[in-house]
């Protein structure tokens, strides 16, 4: 492993920002750390950067304790959501800043600096703005400059604080693209800090769910998304829809009607709650089963190839999603105010009380 961080903890004042972390980062890969507002990721981001000083546990780098190593030794590149570059100096001159403050002992000569720069100018494809000043490049072709800078020093991990976070959507989805084949070339070991769930999924080879600082889940993007831990990280990873539900003898019911699909516990009887995705609700026009939840059509919205449905349905307090192909949709001859029947597939009920899953299961 290539980042270890140990029993790591960290306050301010009442708030715990890090609780008690345990987390292993192998080597050359893209870890997310993903989580909502106020979960701790930043810190722990900071922590392990040297900039943020925990109150207690150790911080490892490829075996070496660097807990107490200053930030400008942990050979760390950071990169920030907003750029942080300096306006008065041109791309070339931010990208080699890294270069020219080291001790004069440990600093490149010009030409070696020089050839530095352009290489990874060159790698994020910016070589051509090399003689231009920030204010004269895109949002997207700044927080590149940002990450070339992070890169010309050679460093052993490589950290970004919401990189993205700035950009509008398209830029944005644009770079993480981007990103992740820049990552796939360099295999630099890297962590990034983001909220965005599809982000992390589609750019990150793990991810790390945090929540009031803790580790709730870990594993690659697959493994988080299919297989859920507990009911945090079903609810904070994309749309879900909440049902309450019973689980008696083995058999899960909302309102009466048995779930066929899906995984409850089977040697415990009590209520909790059916979380089920909005593409996994089918909509019928007709009930053909045993297994099927009367619902009421409440609105139909048309967007590009999906149809999406807002429907009231026992069991549920809020409105219950669902998203159907529009070439299933349109045979179904389904109008708002319409009664129709809801099949919830790969269901997941968690009862209250439950002692949840253990982390990383």
């Amino acid at each position: 492993m290539s980042i270890e961080i140990r029993d790591v903890n960290k306050r301010f004042g009442d708030f715990v920002a890090v609780d008690n972390m345990n987390l292993s980062i192998g080597e050359g890969e893209l870890t997310a750390l993903l989580g909502p507002s106020g979960s701790g990721k930043t810190t722990l981001l900071r922590i392990i950067a040297g900039l943020e000083q925990q109150d207690s546990g150790r911080i490892h780098f490829y075996g070496e304790d660097t807990t107490d190593v200053h930030v400008s030794d942990r050979g760390v590149g950071f990169v920030f959501q907003h750029y942080a570059l300096f306006r008065h100096m041109t791309v070339f001159e931010n990208v080699a800043f890294g270069l020219t403050v080291k001790p004069r002992k440990e600093r490149p000569s010009k030409e070696e600096i020089r050839e530095r720069v352009m290489k990874v100018l060159k790698l994020v494809q910016l070589d051509w703005t090399a003689k231009r000043y920030p204010s004269q490049l895109s949002g997207g072709q700044r927080q590149r400059i940002a990450l070339a800078r992070a890169l010309v020093i050679e460093p052993k991990v490589l950290l970004l604080d919401e990189p993205f976070g700035a950009l509008d959507t398209k830029v944005r989805t644009e770079l993480r693209r981007w990103l992740r084949r820049l990552h796939d070339e360099i295999h630099v070991t890297s962590v990034f800090v983001t909220h965005d769930q599809e982000e992390a999924l589609e750019v990150s080879d793990r991810v790390v769910i945090m929540n009031q600082g803790r580790l709730e889940q870990q594993g690659t993007p697959e493994d988080i998304y299919d297989h859920p831990a507990n009911a945090f990280v079903f609810d904070f990873l994309g749309n879900v829809n909440q049902f309450r539900a019973q689980v008696q003898q083995g058999q899960a019911r909302v309102e009466g009607h048995a779930l066929t699909q899906g995984s409850w516990p089977k040697d415990r009887n009590g209520e909790g709650l059916a979380y089920v995705r909005p593409y996994e609700v089918d909509v019928l026009k007709q009930p053909e089963g045993d297994d099927l939840l009367p619902a009421t059509v409440e609105l139909i919205s048309i967007i590009g190839p999906t149809v999406r449905l807002e429907l009231t349905a026992p069991g549920s307090e809020h409105l219950v999603h669902a998203e159907v192909p529009k070439s299933r949709f349109r045979p179904l001859g389904i109008q708002q105010g319409d009664q129709v029947w809801l099949r919830l597939n790969n269901s997941r009920v968690f009862l209250a009380g439950d002692v949840l899953p253990p982390v990383g299961s």
